[in-house]
């Protein structure tokens, strides 16, 4: 089943946890040090925008990118509430299209752990480095093989709200590198006829791969960028064994100008 159709509906409501104020700032620190304080961003794997809103606060011109309709529909909601000039794209992030080039890509809570193939994770960097401005930025984090083997496989986590409940298993095979997440849903309606709120189950099937560095490095370099950095996330400290999330830093190498319309004209 396609992933965030169901849980689109409900993926804020789970997220409330999340640190985003202090992920945009960990981002926007970063973007600044390499040199990226205004311009174009994209955000690849944008889901509800949460993250795009915060960064057009900041003064970025965001452009966001996702496959799930559902998520985006959220997204563009929160843009008609806050006003900000934002452009969504419904788009595979293997396959998607930009008009121009950007300052940066950034790709914040483990998109890239949705790539399941090598092949798909390198087509991925090089469409990146082609819509990339000469010497751009991109930013992206990764769940670790540790997080995957040591804290989330075969574990199950559950969720009770009002508003909706969840049971989310898990399930790592540590030979293929995936990890299976069932999530159930139960998401709670009001429904004619009926006194009390009935709760509707629906159920979806996510799949993330787990990426070491060295492997992420090599597929930066077969797409053509070139490997920056890697911190432990929000710190900038080297990554450890026990590191549950990554950022990667990366950088266009400094194509021209003219080469990057070309790239993109001919793309």
């Amino acid at each position: 089943m396609e992933a965030y159709t169901s849980f689109a509906e409900v993926y804020d409501l789970f997220q409330d946890n999340v640190p985003y104020e202090e992920w945009c700032e960990y981002l926007a620190g970063l973007l600044e040090e390499y040199g990226v304080t205004t311009g174009l961003v994209l955000d690849l794997g944008c889901g509800t925008g949460s993250l795009t809103e915060r960064l057009a606060g900041r003064g970025y011109d965001m452009i966001g990118v996702d496959n799930s309709g559902e998520m985006l529909e959220i997204a563009m909601e929160k843009r008609v509430r806050s006003g900000r000039n934002i452009l969504y794209l419904l788009q595979d992030m293997r396959e998607f299209e930009l008009y121009g080039t950007v300052a940066a890509v950034v790709s914040i809570c483990d998109s890239m752990n949705y790539i399941l193939e090598y092949g798909d994770l390198v087509q991925v960097f090089k469409l990146v480095n082609n819509y990339l401005d000469p010497g751009g930025v991109f930013i992206f984090d990764l769940n670790t093989p540790y997080k995957y083997r040591e804290l989330l496989a075969d574990h199950t986590f559950a969720e009770e709200r009002e508003e909706s409940s969840f049971i989310w298993e898990n399930f790592y095979d540590g030979d293929e590198e995936i990890n299976e997440y069932d999530l159930t849903l139960f998401i709670r309606r009001n429904v004619p006829g009926f006194r009390e709120p009935l709760y509707q189950k629906f159920q979806e099937t996510h799949y993330q791969r787990s990426y070491d560095l060295d492997t992420v490095c090599r597929a930066l370099a077969e797409a053509g960028l070139e490997f920056v950095a890697a911190y432990d996330a929000g710190t900038r400290e080297p990554v450890r064994a026990d590191s549950e999330r990554i950022y990667v830093i990366a950088r266009e190498r400094g194509k021209t100008v003219q080469e990057a319309q070309t790239n993109i004209e001919t793309n």
